[in-house]
């Protein structure tokens, strides 16, 4: 096996033992119950969470921390300043150009309702979950103002 070849699979592993750390389970109704409503219309969630657009600026440092939702992990960004970033997930430049707002979102929200084995975590959702990290129990990794903030990040990247 070439050197770059077990690079790249060290870094999946790596990648998906992170991923499966973030990975809720076994969350009581209550705690469903906080989460915002929301319509999916075909490939897209098209109202925000919040009923307000979010914030790109904030978006960008959600993407960049890597306490947080781990983007960087999986996706390189515009964000010459991160090294170490990831090459297992598309690569953010340009997803304001592929994708509206709302298709954004979904991804975000709930990546398996458009593709059932994508290794992307679901950061609004607590159902059908299958682990849990002691410091995500109940809640989601992110809030719907995370959510939108990381949209209109994502959304500016023409």
């Amino acid at each position: 096996m070439s050197l770059r070849l077990r690079h790249s699979v060290s870094r999946m592993r790596f990648a998906l033992a992170v991923l499966a750390l973030l990975v809720l389970a076994g969350v009581p109704a209550s705690a469903q119950d906080s989460l915002r409503s929301y319509v999916i219309a075909g490939d897209a969630i098209p109202d925000s969470l919040t009923g307000t657009p979010g914030d790109a600026a904030r978006g960008r440092a959600i993407v960049a921390n890597r306490s947080l939702g781990l983007c960087l992990l999986c996706h390189h960004a515009p964000i010459p300043e991160e090294r170490f970033q990831g090459d297992l997930a598309p690569d953010l430049a340009g997803t304001g150009a592929r994708w509206s707002e709302g298709q954004l979102r979904l991804r975000l929200v709930d990546a398996s309702r458009l593709k059932a084995d994508t290794i992307m975590p679901p950061y609004y959702r607590l159902d059908r979950l299958q682990r849990v990290a002691g410091n995500f129990a109940g809640k989601p990794i992110l809030t719907a103002s995370q959510i939108e903030d990381v949209v209109a990040y994502l959304a500016s990247l023409k």
